[in-house]
């Protein structure tokens, strides 16, 4: 199965959205630029919703039949391994194989050493096309690259194979996911990381490494947008000559991991991959989410209460919530508005600080992050909530789209 060369992952919670979020979608076909929907839910939020991987796949196959969708879509088991991969190979299609937790492992001194002998070739200057500057590589640099990633790249064909000799290699995407580490992959990193790959007969079609910055939960990027631009451009330039150099799938192309909301890099990726003529994959993950809240809030009455309650449980578990994405957040405690401050907001004051709209004076990060990771408080309403979401699906429904489309799509492709 080859992936196309845009697709948007496309995260929803609670598994209500999926055609509004394919309405976004439909709009940006329309405009002329086609882009593959993957719905996307991790292991981890299943186990915080109570939900299981078929359920994702009904909800694409809904949304696909009402809004008479005819172009590609899969349904991503996102971050997975081993330990957890059985149950998600017949309602999956793509499949995000994470090697985080190989990363600095290592490989065995006779794996390393065939590694080593194997690609001797290319110690001294790398030349890489339309890379200014080449690349020194070192014996030290490949012994390090082979002790840090190999055992990783080992352990992704383990899994790969374990996927494919279950579906099919023709039935799936593969995706190799490397960004929850505390240090970036360089681009002559992610070089000889696709070399391993190849050496394990892994056609991985996307590779989603840790750039340089925080790409914190559902707020914008923070780092060096110079930097950023260089290292993007390095991986999409390295990504092509290792298609030719390795015999890698054509489609592969660079995914961007936690992706929403990242606006400042936004027109630098969108320029870049026009200037190259790259595919690129993007997923947006937990600000459907947050759009409902948001949905919920401009509702009023009993809805604007259940969003005020969410986020006044949130404040008080915040521990608890934000531990498993400490990474991945970076909240100011006491910058937190109160719960008094918050019981006394209108509709439209909850929703203008939780919305993300870069320079709006109401807009408030630590608020939104917050909230971006208290989606188990919701779930603990159980058919409180989904009764609330769907009593106003219209109303949360056009927040969803207009996330989507007008604040990623729109800027990611400059439409």
């Amino acid at each position: 199965m080859k992936l196309e060369k845009y697709s948007f992952g496309l995260g929803d919670r609670f598994g209500q959205q999926g055609f509004y979020q394919l309405k976004a979608i439909i709009k940006a076909k329309e405009a002329g630029i086609d882009i593959t929907p993957v719905w996307n839910k991790s292991n981890r939020e299943h186990n915080i919703v109570h939900t299981e991987p078929g359920d994702v796949r009904i909800e694409a196959d809904q949304a696909v039949k009402k809004a008479g969708w005819k172009g590609q879509y899969l349904v991503d088991a996102d971050h997975i391994n081993l330990g957890n991969v059985e149950k998600y190979i017949s309602s999956s299609d793509f499949f995000t194989i994470d090697v985080a937790d190989y990363i600095g492992k290592k490989a065995s001194d006779e794996d390393i050493k065939v590694f080593i002998d194997k690609n001797r070739k290319y110690i001294g200057q790398l030349f890489i096309p339309g890379i200014q500057k080449p690349f020194n590589v070192t014996d030290n640099l490949m012994r390090k690259i082979s002790e840090t990633f190999l055992y990783a790249a080992k352990e992704a064909s383990k899994i790969y194979n374990f996927i494919a000799e279950r579906k099919g290699a023709e039935n799936l995407v593969p995706e190799v996911s490397m960004d929850e580490v505390n240090s970036p992959q360089t681009p002559v990193e992610m070089f000889f990381i696709l070399n391993a790959l190849a050496h394990y007969n892994v056609p991985v079609q996307t590779v989603a490494p840790k750039f340089t910055g925080r790409f914190n939960k559902g707020v914008d990027y923070v780092g060096d947008i110079r930097q950023f631009t260089q290292e993007f451009e390095e991986d999409l330039l390295v990504i092509d000559f290792a298609i030719k150099e390795f015999d890698l799938p054509s489609s592969l192309k660079l995914s961007v991991h936690s992706g929403s909301d990242k606006f400042s890099i936004y027109p630098v990726m969108g320029e870049l991959i026009k200037k190259h003529d790259k595919g690129i994959h993007v997923k947006t993950a937990g600000t459907t989410w947050l759009e409902e809240v948001i949905g919920l809030a401009l509702a009023g009455g009993e809805a604007l209460e259940l969003a005020k309650s969410i986020y006044t449980k949130a404040l008080d578990r915040r521990d608890e919530l934000c531990g498993p994405y400490a990474t991945v957040i970076d909240i100011n405690e006491n910058e937190l508005p109160s719960p008094e401050t918050v019981k006394s907001w209108t509709g439209e004051k909850f929703a203008n600080s939780l919305r993300h709209v870069p320079g709006h004076s109401d807009y408030d990060p630590n608020f939104r992050q917050l909230i971006h990771v208290g989606y188990k408080v919701a779930a603990e309403y159980g058919n409180v909530y989904i009764q609330h979401i769907n009593a106003n699906a219209e109303l949360v429904g056009q927040q969803v789209f207009e996330n989507i489309y007008g604040r990623h799509i729109s800027r990611l492709f400059a439409l």
